[in-house]
């Protein structure tokens, strides 16, 4: 059941769902693991890491509409939002267009978005 902040968990779950079903299908996760995550020094483990990451995304999405271990999967989700930082973003700096290309501000928001919808009264005392 949805029952704070909405609008912000229906894009939440827009996004991660279009982030991991296209490449269930068009090959988008098999060449992730292949591709980039062995030759990233995962091998031989990448195609069954980027498995992983993206039944991930969509264990997120069905905790947020069902509000189970929405905890859980956000902070897995938050890990590998971090780790994709480190590993992909940083390098190209802050804008993901505009000012830059493919910089770290799309993660950014997710973590503060996953992080708003788990702790959602987190400085409510603020200014008190």
């Amino acid at each position: 059941m949805i029952k704070n902040l909405s609008f912000l968990r229906i894009a939440l779950i827009i996004v991660f769902l279009m982030h991991s079903v296209p490449g269930i299908f068009n090959n988008g996760i098999n060449d992730f693991g292949k591709l980039y995550l062995n030759n990233a020094g995962f091998a031989p483990f990448g195609l069954p890491l980027a498995w992983a990451v993206k039944l991930s995304h969509l264990a997120l999405v069905f905790s947020l509409l069902t509000d189970k271990f929405l905890k859980v999967t956000s902070i897995i989700t938050i890990l590998i939002l971090l780790v994709g930082i480190y590993m992909v973003h940083l390098p190209n700096g802050w804008f993901v267009v505009g000012g830059g290309r493919n910089g770290i501000e799309f993660n950014f928001i997710l973590i503060f978005s996953l992080l708003s919808v788990n702790y959602p009264n987190a400085f409510s005392n603020l200014g008190k």
